[in-house]
Order: C-alpha cells, then sequence, then structure tokens
C-alpha cells in the first residue's frame, strides 16, 4: 500500500459530487486523501448508493437533495450520465452561492458547454472538464483515490468562459494528480471520439463476433482488446448518441481501414498488409511517448518525421 500524499491546505469548505460511481467516488477519495476539502459530500437519487460510498470512506455524508447541497458547495462536479449533466448544473447554478466552481467529468463537451454558454445567472462559474481516466468497472466499490495521477484532465472553457473558472478547475484536476490540457468542446470531442468513443465500439464489436466454440482458445490478446466493451451499456449509450456526429466521423475512418486489411488479405498482398499493420504499431508507439510523458510536460505533438524514423 502506498503512503498518502502530503496533505494540502483545504481548497473547498464543502465540495460536493453529483453521482458517487466509479469517476464521482474516485474524485471525492481524492479530495479527502489529500486534505483539498473540509467536507465532501455526495449527491445523487439513491440512499443506499451513496450510504454505501459513507462506509467506504469516499465521502463524509451524503444528500438526496440537489438543490440543498449547492447552497452549502463551494465546488460542485457533476458526474453523472453526459445526458444528465446540463440539467443538473442548471439546477445547481439557480441556487449556488456567488463564486461557487461548476464543473463535470462527462466525456462529450459540446452538448454540455455550448448550451451552459447561456442562460445561467450572472457570476457563475462553470467550466466543463473531462478527466481521461476510467475502467470498464462500474460503480463506487472500485473507486480508487489515486486514478487520475498522471492522467490528462481536459478543461473545455467557451468563449465566454470566464477565466477564473478555468484556473480553478485546472487547480482542482492538478490538485488530485492530473495533468491539465485545456482545448475547446469541439477539439475534444473530435479527438476523443477517437481516441475512446470509437475504440469503444470496436471493442463492443470484436467481442460480439466472438462464437461460443472459440471460447476455450480465446487468451490474453482477445482480453486486452476487448476488455473495455465491459463498460456499462446504458452508459455508453447515452455518450455515443450525445457524440453522434464525431463518432461517425471517427466510425468511417475506421470502416475505410477495414476495408483496406479486407482488400490486402483478399489479394494477397503482403506488402500492403505489412504497411498496415506497421502503421498500426508506428501509431501506438508515438502514442505510447505522450501517455507516458512526465507531469508537466508541455509539447505533447508528434511529427512525420517520427513516424518515418519508426518505420525505418
Amino acid at each position: 500500500m502506498t503512503a498518502p500524499p502530503p496533505k494540502s491546505q483545504p481548497l473547498y469548505q464543502t465540495a460536493a459530487i453529483v453521482g458517487v460511481g466509479l469517476i464521482g467516488g474516485s474524485i471525492a477519495a481524492a479530495l479527502r486523501r489529500r486534505g483539498l476539502a473540509r467536507e465532501v459530500v455526495g449527491v445523487g437519487r439513491d440512499a443506499g448508493r451513496l450510504g454505501r460510498a459513507v462506509d467506504l470512506q469516499l465521502i463524509d455524508r451524503y444528500s438526496t437533495s440537489l438543490e440543498e447541497t449547492a447552497r452549502q458547495a463551494d465546488l460542485m462536479v457533476f458526474c453523472t450520465p453526459v445526458d444528465r449533466i446540463e440539467a443538473g448544473i442548471r439546477e445547481a447554478a439557480a441556487v449556488c452561492r456567488p463564486g461557487t466552481l461548476l464543473t463535470d467529468a462527462g466525456s462529450v463537451k459540446q452538448s454540455i458547454c455550448r448550451p451552459l454558454a447561456t442562460g445561467l445567472p450572472a457570476g457563475t462559474l462553470f467550466v466543463g472538464s473531462h478527466p481521461m481516466a476510467g475502467g470498464e468497472q462500474q460503480g463506487c466499490t472500485h473507486a480508487n483515490s489515486e486514478l487520475f495521477v498522471g492522467r490528462r484532465c481536459v478543461v473545455t472553457p467557451v468563449e465566454s468562459t470566464p477565466p477564473e473558472a478555468v484556473d480553478r478547475a485546472s487547480q482542482l484536476w492538478r490538485g488530485i494528480g492530473g495533468n491539465v490540457l485545456v482545448m475547446s468542446p469541439e477539439e475534444h470531442d473530435a479527438t476523443v471520439a477517437r481516441a475512446s468513443h470509437v475504440p469503444h465500439i470496436a471493442a463492443a464489436a470484436l467481442a460480439a463476433i466472438l462464437p461460443t466454440q472459440a471460447f476455450p482458445v480465446a487468451s490474453t490478446g482477445f482480453r486486452d482488446a476487448t476488455r473495455i466493451a465491459s463498460g456499462d451499456p446504458d452508459l455508453w449509450t447515452s455518450i455515443l448518441l450525445q457524440n453522434d456526429t464525431d463518432v461517425a466521423a471517427g466510425l468511417r475512418e475506421l470502416e475505410s481501414q477495414v476495408a483496406a486489411f479486407r482488400a490486402a488479405i483478399e489479394q494477397r498482398d503482403a506488402t500492403a498488409l505489412c504497411e498496415l499493420l506497421r502503421a498500426g504499431q508506428n501509431t501506438r508507439t508515438l502514442w505510447l511517448r505522450v501517455f507516458n510523458a512526465p507531469a508537466g510536460a508541455t509539447d505533447l505533438s508528434t511529427t512525420v518525421e517520427d513516424t518515418d524514423a519508426l518505420g525505418s
């Protein structure tokens, strides 16, 4: 067991986590372990599940009233399904105190951040966020206070977002161990469609075509390629439909790649097939350089020359 990180001076008197599942529970646990909040409150509709989060010492207490908690909190992080985040933030913003930071952990940003650019009370501090961390497990029993350490946490302001909101959201994610990237909601959704959403569909499709007679021979390669297919189908249905345009574009790109593989195999074109495999290998190698980059690295770009060098 690793030693807990040094505790900091609390950034928040009352931090509210709306939706205490894997991500929300991990944020709550990280805030408590690092001493970043004097009190962490879980908010949700199921008192039994919230009580379990108290038993696991992820939160100090819970409430089933979003409005009541919003009046008390100086930080609110919405970790509900993406199709419920906008409404929840509007409800909280209507009653929260001036200076309360509102953010979220949803994996789609345009459908949340663009509508919320208008209609919030004057002085509301909201900015979208997406920590690039998680797993196929579900529920607060899998929460991990170290889940965000070394992981990218994307903050997605729009043109009207107060700079204070961006700064304070960045401080939150850095405080629990994350490396912050700032990008527009549009850039986020386009890149995350390729990096997360389309891969989930691909994993689900691979898992679905495995016949039962192949179960005894499917081993670690199949396990690794389909791990994320174990994710919650209801949750992922919401995510994929909220990012439909970029996901559909990513699927067309994937279909083109698969068609190229099929053509090379049908034509027994060993050169073309090897080039396709090498392109995937090279891209993954370059991605690993970014994924494993040290905390604080700011230049996460790669170049054509890098790719050429890998293939030489």
